[in-house]
């Protein structure tokens, strides 16, 4: 599949269903309130514009002040997905040492590790992002990874595996009407551009880079077809991070499953509780309702008040018996335990449902204290979900890295050799200081482990020896035997 047709539907046939299903998650992920009303306003499901954030679009009231009540539980999955994934960054190497040197000043200078941290975040909420090689010789001397938007992108799969992918954008200067859009085709060893003056719905037809000046620099890197950039490596410049697989909705296609599959309906019904229960702290807020002689009438046309700081009226016909002096203070209870409880349940079916468990948000289980084996158990849906995702993301960084070593020899370090990275993520679980001094006392009770192994235990990220002179510091302190010749070495857990 070449560059896209002048004058083609837009968007693609093929995938307006993909991109229509990423902008409502892309409006939750948000967090923006307005993008929620215009989502679902104008959704083509009746049904959904019967939600929450759809029926105010639908019946405006410009008069009446904005009570709807958003809750950001979709950012705070979103967020706490890519910390499990990408909150320590994984261990990426190569055999050969000189690359490896050069590999850790790419990934150091590059920031990748910050890079993975936002196309995780965002691949949660969208289903998938792109990683894209690039270079810019004035900018730094070295290859830029960078994240690009499934929903501004024409994937190309081949037994499920990415052969080739165009990623689009609207330029400056669009409107519904004209329409600006950039395509930069990459495919194995070389990139295509090319621009497009069409409408909202309409490609429209294809124009030279030069007719914009944001491509118009783009327009004199490329060969002398004018068109196209040979990448001079074999491989593609760009790999496919999904969030999960497979996608429930369109089950053919290789592309990812967003955290909120199935859950928008439990994010619209926690924004209702709370709009339920902010209401009825506005209706109960105390309310005096005082007889009309009380009130200070403001003259024609401005109607009456009440000052609640005056301390002396005028004389009232109010019989001696009525203690109350005509005041009637009107104040409702507010519902909190069944807000509070609902709003709870809803919260864990969501983050239950997004494949994670109260642990990894910090909600704590209703039952009291519960047992290490129960504190692990909680924990366990969401380790599962975190190992199923560095599945995915370990071939996708390790594809990306490989054409950042490529491009690198190719145009700024001659003679490195080249070789396809091992990417290789944690257990994802910090024992705290208690639990490790537990783990290794009742190993130490049972005489089933060295002195040397309970150092590399306790210190995983020490070399043999740092380890081998922990050693020889404990026994000598605690005087067991003589002290060792800094020449000797005990045995180490494999």
């Amino acid at each position: 599949m070449a560059l896209p047709e002048s004058g083609s539907a837009w968007p693609p046939p093929q995938w307006a269903a993909y991109y229509r299903a990423m902008a409502v998650d892309d409006a939750w992920y948000s967090g923006d309130r307005h993008r929620l009303a215009r989502i679902y306003g104008h959704h083509h499901d009746p049904r959904e514009r019967r939600k929450l954030w759809g029926r105010l679009l639908n019946r405006p009231r410009p008069s009446k002040r904005e009570a709807r009540l958003h809750v950001p539980l979709a950012g705070d999955i979103a967020r706490t997905s890519a910390d499990l994934l990408f909150a320590d960054m994984p261990t990426i190497t190569v055999d050969d040492g000189t690359t490896q040197d050069r590999l850790a000043v790419l990934l150091d200078e590059g920031r990748v590790h910050e890079t993975l941290l936002e196309a995780a975040e965002q691949a949660a909420a969208i289903s998938g992002v792109f990683l894209r090689v690039t270079w810019d010789r004035d900018l730094v001397q070295r290859p830029l990874l960078t994240v690009m938007q499934a929903d501004n992108a024409i994937p190309e799969f081949r037994f499920g595996m990415l052969r080739a992918v165009t990623f689009w954008r609207e330029l400056e200067g669009s409107t519904q009407a004209h329409v600006w859009r950039h395509m930069e085709r990459h495919a194995p060893g070389v990139i295509e551009h090319a621009l497009y003056e069409g409408t909202g719905d309409n490609l429209g037809r294809r124009v030279p880079l030069t007719e914009h000046p944001e491509t118009r620099d783009i327009a004199a890197t490329l060969d002398a077809s004018g068109d196209s950039l040979n990448t001079g490596i074999p491989m593609l410049t760009a790999a496919y991070l999904p969030n999960m697989l497979p996608n429930r909705l369109h089950r053919t296609a290789p592309v990812g499953r967003s955290d909120y599959a199935a859950v928008h309906d439990l994010f619209d019904s926690l924004d209702e509780v709370w709009t339920s229960w902010m209401r009825d702290i506005r209706l109960a807020r105390a309310r005096l309702i005082v007889p009309e002689a009380y009130l200070n009438n403001e003259g024609p046309g401005r109607g009456a008040s009440f000052d609640d700081d005056r301390e002396v009226y005028h004389g009232l016909k109010i019989p001696p018996t009525d203690n109350s002096g005509g005041i009637t203070l009107a104040q409702f209870g507010i519902r909190v335990e069944e807000h509070q409880r609902t709003s709870d349940a809803i919260v864990r079916q969501a983050i239950q449902t997004a494949g994670y468990d109260g642990a990894a948000f910090g909600i704590d289980e209703p039952g009291g204290t519960m047992t290490a084996t129960e504190v692990d158990a909680r924990s366990a849906r969401g380790m599962r979900t975190r190992k199923k995702k560095t599945g995915y993301a370990r071939h996708s960084v390790a594809d990306a890295v490989h054409a950042m070593l490529a491009l690198d020899a190719r145009l700024f370090t001659r003679g490195l050799k080249v070789e396809r990275p091992r990417v290789e993520f944690g257990d994802g679980v910090a024992e705290s200081p208690q639990q490790s001094a537990t783990t290794l006392d009742l190993l130490s009770r049972a005489g089933a482990v060295s002195t040397a192994t309970k150092v590399k235990m306790l210190h995983p990220e020490w070399n043999d020896a740092d380890v081998q002179a922990e050693v020889r510091s404990i026994l000598l302190e605690t005087g067991a035997g003589t002290a060792p010749d800094p020449g000797d070495t005990y045995p180490l857990a494999a």
